[in-house]
């Protein structure tokens, strides 16, 4: 499916919206749900993959199959839904370990591609260990899918609740009520079991239907928070867990949001440096306060007037923030973002100057490698899913005037996220009240997880880490990274041989570690597990 640039707005703010989590303390789950092992566990039918994302290279390897799983855990002979998984088996014979499955974050993503990106990527050391293994997560892409019937290109100024320039939340209320609305309407029947706790279910089903003992597993962002659900309904069945950009459990949903206020703050000082070395291109200023001084205009001035286009979005102040805070993300986007800057600050005051500056906005967000979802899904399905996960996984506080408070003091506090991280979603409105509480996560289990986090990550700061090692305790090492940016891996740093040595051979460093960024040479020579595009920030 082709997008409009419109779409690929729509879609590149859902992506940076889904660089994770937040809020409210996991409570003990009391008797678990589980995900006893099928009577008998049927081995999916390998064939051909669905068509894949425009922009994915796909290994021709990769084949693809369906699993059947319960929609209601608590139900296991009820309804039933379909989970979407992909294979390419690149183990060795005599070398096997087992199985790696992945998720690349979220939620809402697709995963099914995600074996042909570690191909592309993991040492013969790694893939001679393990068959890789990637799926759609319930609810997402091409398993049984949600929708809220909602129209993307028409979100874009909304998707993330910035509060108008006064700091006004009604037209985020409104938006929440009729969004939770229409997702009931849609996709009501779907939406309680739409969770990270049945996601988890499902990677053990997933595991059984392989006839794998135990599974190891690669989650960057939102995955690291599924990897974590998943070691702690099932301590026995993980064999090798990596986990790439964490998440506290402790702050799902809301808290995690609300983290965004200080790592923003924490990271635009990168780029605002990068812009001020290259002042002779971007023109920006030839400092750090003068490039942020050149951004607080630019922001202000598109508070009070937009730029529209009856062809593309609305640019104002607030989505002028939205597309930086994405940019953050990835350090190789930030010429792209100068580049978008340095339009902008050049616009005079005509009106007529407006469309020209709209349609260099698309073309470098075409540029950034803004993605859609398949033909045959649901043009919402990312936004329902995400929706969905985090307004399921957890409740929210329905107290409008609690809202309100925290974002005008954030506002004042945070000018660069300016109050969009304490505002209301869909789920203060939300039709349905989780099924379950939220898994409690512990240290109890194997020591067998490795955490990688940078300094400076705008989507899962550095704090976020810290509180995933404390809780695991024992179970984990964690290696701390000195760089900006969402994604450890693929970059150059320590991080890389130490991830590739534990899944190779299990070695799990002794204690934690703190290492340096990679040499500007080391970092271009690498690439990232993902794609380093905008679009690619969750």
């Amino acid at each position: 499916m082709r997008l409009s640039q419109r779409s690929k707005l729509a879609v590149f703010i859902a992506a940076a919206m889904m660089a994770t989590a937040a809020a409210g303390s996991p409570t003990p789950a009391g008797p678990r749900i589980g995900a006893p092992e099928p009577a008998v566990a049927e081995a999916p039918v390998w064939g051909e993959c669905p068509p894949a994302e425009p922009g994915v290279s796909r290994d021709p390897r990769q084949r693809c199959g369906t699993l059947r799983v319960p929609l209601d855990y608590r139900a296991p002979r009820g309804r039933s839904i379909e989970i979407a998984i992909s294979r390419i088996g690149t183990a060795k014979s005599g070398s096997r370990r087992g199985i790696l499955l992945s998720n690349p974050g979220g939620p809402g993503r697709s995963g099914l591609d995600m074996p042909s990106r570690l191909a592309a990527r993991l040492p013969a050391k790694v893939l001679e260990r393990y068959d890789l293994i990637g799926f759609d997560p319930r609810g997402v892409g091409h398993s049984t899918p949600v929708t809220c019937g909602l129209d993307p290109t028409a979100l874009t100024t909304l998707l993330m609740p910035y509060p108008a320039p006064g700091g006004g939340i009604e037209r985020n209320l409104t938006f929440a009520r009729d969004t939770a609305a229409a997702c009931a309407e849609h996709s009501g029947d779907l939406l309680p079991f739409i969770t990270t706790a049945n996601t988890a279910r499902d990677m053990d089903r997933i595991r059984a239907a392989l006839g794998e003992r135990k599974l190891s597993y690669f989650g960057i962002s939102y995955g690291t928070y599924l990897g974590t659900v998943y070691i702690s309904l099932f301590p026995e069945r993980g064999d090798r867990i990596v986990l790439d950009s964490a998440v506290d459990p402790g702050l799902v949903w809301r808290g995690m949001w609300r983290t965004w206020n200080e790592s923003v703050a924490t990271r635009l000082p990168d780029f605002l440096r990068f812009a001020a070395e290259r002042d002779s291109v971007y023109r920006l200023g030839a400092t750090p306060q003068e490039v942020r001084r050149t951004y607080d205009r630019m922001t202000t001035a598109l508070d009070e007037r937009p730029l529209s286009d009856p062809s593309g979005p609305v640019l104002d102040g607030n989505l002028l923030r939205e597309i930086t805070r994405g940019f953050l993300n990835h350090d190789d986007a930030f010429p792209l973002l100068a580049e978008l800057w340095q339009g902008l600050e050049a616009v005079p005051s005509e009106p007529a100057a407006d469309t020209d500056i709209l349609a260099r906005l698309n073309q470098l967000l075409s540029a950034g490698g803004t993605s859609a979802v398949a033909a045959e899904v649901p043009a919402d399905n990312v936004f329902a899913t995400m929706y969905a996960v985090v307004c399921g996984d957890v409740a929210w506080p329905r107290d409008v005037a609690l809202y309100a408070r925290q974002v005008a003091a954030d506002q004042r506090a945070w000018p660069a996220t300016a109050g969009m991280p304490s505002n209301l979603w869909p789920c203060v409105a939300w039709p349905t009240r989780p099924v379950e509480p939220p898994v409690k996560v512990t240290g109890h289990g194997p020591r067998n997880v490795l955490i990688l986090q940078n300094t400076r990550d705008p989507a899962t700061p550095l704090v976020s880490a810290r509180g995933l090692r404390a809780v695991l305790d024992r179970r984990a090492a964690m290696i701390t990274v000195d760089q900006g940016g969402h994604g450890v891996v693929g970059l150059g740093s320590c991080a890389d041989e130490a991830m590739n040595t534990f899944l190779a051979t299990g070695a799990l460093p002794e204690r934690d570690r703190f290492c340096p960024a990679p040499s500007p040479a080391d970092a271009t020579a690498h690439s990232p597990v993902l794609p380093s595009s905008v679009s690619d920030s969750s």
